[in-house]
């Protein structure tokens, strides 16, 4: 049955390439998420006085 003279498989391709579009457009958003999550989780620099503080770590359990 055809309704305003669309076909079935056009209606169907259109909905598919919407609904890439908007997957791609979720993947866009989550990927700036994360970018701006590991810019603001970034360790802050700091220095010692002691320089041999943190130098030797160890590993042995």
């Amino acid at each position: 049955m055809d309704i305003s003279g669309a076909s079935q498989s056009s209606v169907s391709s259109t909905l598919e390439i919407k609904s890439l579009q908007l997957a791609k457009s979720q993947q866009k958003i989550e990927g700036q998420a994360t970018i701006e999550l590991l810019e603001a989780a970034a360790a802050p620099k700091t220095s010692s006085a002691n320089s041999a503080i943190g130098s030797i770590v160890d590993t042995f359990v």
